[in-house]
């Protein structure tokens, strides 16, 4: 099965920061600001939302590679956002060009990856383990 026909497609999924996806609350830093984590995870959903919603329902993806810059801080109350967009195909491989932002501009950018494999296969390899 071919997925050139992904390549062009956008999402945007949004969120607010709240305590709960905060460094502090994560563990990944002492600051009441959006976590690094919890942004990699917008964008990670935008992704996997998009791919998905375009896939035959015994098929999924799942992520391989992320490189994402978190640029600028965001504080509790902010509205943020996820931007994907595919780019490029490799056979299951998916290229994404992806960037977050808040009310204030960009506070995020990088590349992600995600590969489609078969729901059912990849999840008895994991539970084999």
């Amino acid at each position: 099965m071919s997925y050139e026909k992904l390549i062009g497609m956008t999402n945007i999924v949004e969120d607010t920061v709240t305590e709960k996806n905060t460094a502090v609350t994560l563990g990944s830093g002492s600051l009441k600001v959006l976590a690094t984590p919890a942004m990699i995870c917008l964008i990670e959903r935008a992704a996997a939302d998009l791919v998905e919603k375009n896939l035959p329902q015994e098929l999924t993806s799942v992520g391989i590679s992320l490189d994402v810059q978190h640029t600028a801080p965001t504080p509790i109350g902010m509205k943020i956002r996820a931007e994907v967009k595919i780019t490029a195909v490799d056979g299951r491989k998916i290229i994404f060009d992806v960037a977050a932002y808040d009310e204030r501009g960009e506070i995020g950018r990088g590349n992600h990856q995600r590969f489609i494999v078969d729901r059912e296969k990849f999840q008895g390899k994991a539970n084999d383990k």
